[in-house]
């Protein structure tokens, strides 16, 4: 893992995470240690409504947790309908640690690596059943409400599992735009890091 994205993932205070959300956050859990300790692969697909900000960067961290902690997982993500992985998401990202290249233009496919020996991430925005998704034996994980009520069924998925988050979306534009992103990136990775610290060993 780059020195810089591993500094990064080190410095996360688990200890910032509130017990009521730990409590959110625990059905998540279960449905890890359930497949592990049947020995079954770990497929998340994470929702939203855009596939732009919180889907994308949940994914992304929770592959880098699952790398982190040496937990066997693919993670992947989805909206209801197809825009761009938000560059300012992207931008984040690139300063917390990961590496980053992108080829086209209308819908970027961004390459995110977490270090050199490692496959790469795949990013951009698509539904949540593209071709590239899992179509069975996977979780959904709704991170935003409006998806969350607006796709009550998700074909395939075995388990669904709220872990919403406040879209940065809000700050676009603003002089806050940045920071904003950052502290919600941060927050994503510090809840996936407790997610995955349980699931270990």
């Amino acid at each position: 893992m780059y020195t810089d994205l591993k500094a990064f993932i080190d410095a996360l205070q688990l200890e910032t995470i509130a017990e009521s959300r730990k409590e959110e956050l625990q059905t998540l859990i279960d449905y890890l240690l359930a497949k592990k300790a049947q020995a079954l692969p770990i497929q998340l697909n994470f929702i939203c409504t855009h596939n732009s900000r919180r889907s994308q960067l949940s994914q992304i961290w929770a592959q880098a947790m699952a790398v982190y902690f040496d937990v066997e997982a693919k993670t992947f993500s989805g909206g209801v309908e197809v825009t761009v992985f938000n560059k300012t998401a992207v931008n984040t990202l690139i300063k917390q640690g990961f590496k980053a290249e992108n080829e086209g233009a209308e819908n970027p496919v961004y390459s995110l690596s977490l270090a050199d020996n490692l496959p790469e991430i795949k990013a951009f925005s698509k539904l949540y059943d593209h071709p590239d998704n899992p179509s069975k034996n996977f979780a959904a994980i709704m991170t935003c409400s409006h998806a969350d009520e607006n796709c009550p069924f998700i074909p395939g998925a075995e388990a669904r599992i709220p872990v919403r988050y406040e879209d940065p979306k809000i700050a676009d534009g603003t002089p806050q735009e940045a920071e904003v992103y950052a502290a919600r990136s941060k927050e994503i990775a510090t809840e996936m890091k407790y997610v995955f610290s349980q699931v270990q060993g």
